[in-house]
C-alpha cells in the first residue's frame, strides 16, 4: 500500500492550534477487507507521519496521539509485540522525515515496561527533533489519564513531604504543573476515530474543555477529507468555558 500524498482540499479558516487524535480501529479496518489483524496496525503506523505531516501543513502547532494505553498490554500477547515492532519502526525510520519537517517529538506515559531498545529509541526522536518548532507531535505510549493523575498526586505529596510545597497553596494551577501535559496548551479539539464515543482514559485532566469530534472512519483511512471535516465542524462550536453568550 502506497503512502498516500498531501492534498489540501479546502482548509478551514479556523484550525485548533492543539489537536488530539485517539486512534482507533486498525483492527476492524483490516478485517473489514478480510486481512489479518497485524495489517490495519501496519497502516494505521504509516498513517501516523502522513497525518502528523498535514496537521503540520493546516497550521496546527500542537498533536497528541494516543498510541498505547495502559490497558492494552491486556490484548493477546501475539497482537502486543506486533505494536511493539510498529512502534520501535517509526521511532527508527520515520524520525529524520520528520525531524526534516521540522516536527519536534515528545513521548509522554510509563516507559519503564518498554524494551530498553524502545526507550533508547524515545530519548534519540527527542533529542534530534528537540530544536524543531513547526508542530509539537507528543505520543502517548503506555499512557492513562487515571495514571496520569495518580502520578501528579503522588509527586505532590512528596514535595509537601520534603517541605517544598505548602499543601494550603495546591490549586488548579498547582496541580497540573506535575501533569504529563504541564508545559502544553490544553487540546482544543480531540478526534476519535473507529466509531466508538468515549475518551477511553485519555487526558483526563487535559480535556475537560476541550471539543469532541466522532468520526466512523477508521485511523488507517483518516485522510485530509476526514481532518479538514473535523476542523470544519470545530469552526461551527461555541467554546463558551461555562460562560454565557452575550
Amino acid at each position: 500500500m502506497s503512502e498516500p500524498q498531501i492534498r489540501l482540499t479546502q482548509s478551514p479558516s479556523v484550525v485548533p492550534r492543539h489537536v488530539a487524535i485517539i486512534m482507533d480501529g486498525n483492527h476492524r479496518w483490516a478485517k473489514r477487507r478480510l486481512l489479518p489483524g497485524a495489517a490495519g496496525h501496519q497502516a494505521g503506523a504509516r498513517n501516523v507521519r502522513y497525518v502528523a505531516e498535514l496537521c503540520a501543513e493546516l497550521g496546527v502547532e500542537y498533536l497528541t496521539l494516543f498510541a498505547f494505553s495502559t490497558e492494552n498490554w491486556n490484548r493477546p500477547q501475539k497482537e502486543i509485540d506486533l505494536l511493539m515492532r510498529l512502534m520501535g519502526g517509526m521511532l527508527e525510520n520515520d524520525v529524520e522525515e520528520l525531524h526534516a519537517k521540522g516536527v519536534r517529538m515528545r513521548i509522554i506515559g510509563d516507559r519503564s515496561r518498554f524494551s530498553a531498545k524502545i526507550q533508547l529509541l524515545m530519548a534519540r526522536a527527542e533529542q534530534i527533533t528537540r530544536l524543531n518548532d513547526r508542530l509539537y507531535l507528543t505520543i502517548a505510549a503506555n499512557y492513562g489519564g487515571r495514571w496520569d493523575i495518580a502520578g501528579a498526586a503522588r509527586e505532590m505529596a512528596l514535595a509537601v513531604k520534603r517541605g517544598e510545597l505548602d499543601p494550603d497553596s495546591v490549586d488548579e494551577n498547582t496541580f497540573e504543573n506535575y501533569l504529563s501535559m504541564r508545559d502544553l496548551p490544553q487540546p482544543d479539539l480531540c478526534i476519535r476515530t473507529g466509531g466508538d464515543r468515549r475518551i477511553s482514559n485519555f487526558l483526563l485532566w487535559d480535556l475537560a474543555y476541550t471539543e469532541l469530534y466522532f468520526t466512523d472512519a477508521y485511523w488507517p483511512e483518516f485522510d485530509e477529507v476526514h481532518l479538514e471535516s473535523a476542523f470544519s465542524d470545530y469552526q461551527g462550536r461555541q467554546r463558551r468555558y461555562g460562560r454565557r453568550n452575550k
